[in-house]
């Protein structure tokens, strides 16, 4: 059962690193290290997809 279970894990963390959902989990992670206080989830958010919008990284066209 424990082969499963690490399985899945591996699987949830692939996904969440692929949605960008670990995000707010390293930003945080990073705030406390530095002994920040982190902004809104929101806030975060709004954030990321304003540096997406303004910085695109690969385009189409």
């Amino acid at each position: 059962m424990t082969v499963l279970t690490d399985r899945l894990a591996g699987a949830w963390r692939l996904l969440r690193q692929a949605t960008g959902e670990a995000k707010w989990d390293e930003y945080v992670a990073r705030c406390e290290h530095e002994g920040v206080e982190p902004m809104s989830r929101r806030a975060f958010e709004r954030h990321r997809a304003d540096e997406k919008e303004h910085n695109p990284q690969a385009r189409c066209c």
